[in-house]
């Protein structure tokens, strides 16, 4: 049995997600569906929420890790809810799940993600021109150390192909 590709959507939450980056987080969501690929989030709002919606339109699996303990917490578009009751530390859980990750926008949160991806060298696509983290790293590394680079690319679909390719290498 081969198991399935996992990526990682993260970005703004409900307090700051734009509408640029819900329509971008909705369509990396469908087009990771499309291609087969499980949907990871944080589960709750915002970039979480419109990426869930898309894989769930697009007929994916969606896996929502959310900080509560409280399964009730999630998103409504989470297939698979893990209540971690751990708060924050539950990007860790989420960062080393995926294969790849994607960022449409983010804040302070996102970054955690980011940089325990970083830490564990899992390839970062950024959509650029969603603002946030994806837009400040697009093209950089996280530090000096230079583990991953944090790619990029200008649609959610150029995103999607590019983290499913970084994924075979």
């Amino acid at each position: 049995m081969i198991r399935r590709k996992q990526v990682l959507v993260v970005g703004f939450g409900k307090d700051h997600c734009t509408e640029t980056a819900y329509q971008v987080a909705y369509q990396v969501g469908f087009e990771l569906a499309k291609s087969g690929v499980v949907l990871i989030t944080g589960g709750l709002e915002g970039v979480m929420e419109a990426a869930s919606r898309g894989a769930r339109d697009g007929g994916g699996l969606v896996i929502g890790v959310i900080p509560q303990g409280d399964k009730a917490m999630s998103n409504a578009y989470c297939d698979v809810v893990i209540a971690t009751g751990i708060g924050f530390a539950r990007d860790f859980v989420t960062a080393y799940s995926a294969d790849a990750v994607i960022v449409v926008g983010g804040g302070a949160g996102t970054l955690i993600e980011l940089c325990a991806a970083y830490q564990n060298k899992t390839p970062i696509v950024a959509v650029k021109g969603t603002g946030g983290a994806a837009d400040r790293f697009a093209g950089d590394y996280l530090d000096d150390r230079r583990l991953e680079r944090v790619l990029y690319e200008d649609s959610a679909h150029a995103a999607v192909g590019h983290a499913i390719s970084l994924i075979a290498r």
